[in-house]
């Protein structure tokens, strides 16, 4: 029997699998909100020791500031799990982080503000990018094969035709009124009036 039909796999391939997991949602937003919550949330509940002296940061809105953190975390989690709702899981962060400065003691000490502040402008900023196979399709559909790249010129396919141009009367179309259509006579940077 060999590792592959017993079914354990090794750390390679759950690193892929989770590399291509985060890969389709807005995970770093995720997570800075989430994270974001943490410290909004405990700082009103925490009792600071310093020595023998134990310092109370409980706030009059305690129950507020672990409402909004909750709600980030549950934002976090939206953005990984539903990120076909990240713009409103991204505003919603960003007010409630806003929200949090009054609320929760600066919005827990400006560390929970700040990281979902960043985690909410962050799902805000995300598009889905394509996969592998959406890419190969898209090319194929466009018509897209490398080839190799071609001189031209504006003279011709020819750059030995370059170094002489024809001074013709195809050179520069005029118009009755006097204008060219978009060609230049480039005569060592001399336009002719005639």
């Amino acid at each position: 029997m060999s590792a592959e039909t017993t079914g354990t796999r090794d750390f390679a391939y759950w690193r892929l699998r989770f590399r291509d997991w985060r890969h389709t949602r807005p995970f770093w937003a995720g997570l800075l909100t989430a994270l974001g919550g943490g410290p909004i949330a405990y700082f009103p509940y925490a009792n600071l020791k310093i020595g023998h002296l134990t310092l109370a940061m409980a706030t009059t809105a305690g129950a507020g500031s672990l409402i909004i953190g909750v709600l980030l975390i549950t934002l976090g989690l939206t953005m990984w799990y539903h990120h076909i709702v990240r713009v409103f899981a991204g505003v919603a962060s960003i007010l409630l982080a806003l929200v949090s400065i009054p609320v929760s003691n600066l919005g827990g000490f400006l560390i929970g503000f700040l990281l979902s502040m960043i985690g909410g402008c962050l799902a805000l900023s995300w598009a889905p990018g394509m996969t592998e196979a959406e890419r190969t399709t898209a090319k194929h559909a466009a018509g897209y094969a490398p080839q190799e790249p071609q001189i031209k010129s504006q003279y011709g396919a020819d750059p030995a035709q370059a170094a002489e141009p024809s001074h013709g009367a195809d050179a520069s179309e005029s118009w009755s009124d006097g204008s060219t259509n978009g060609h230049v006579d480039a005569n060592g940077g001399r336009n002719s009036a005639g």
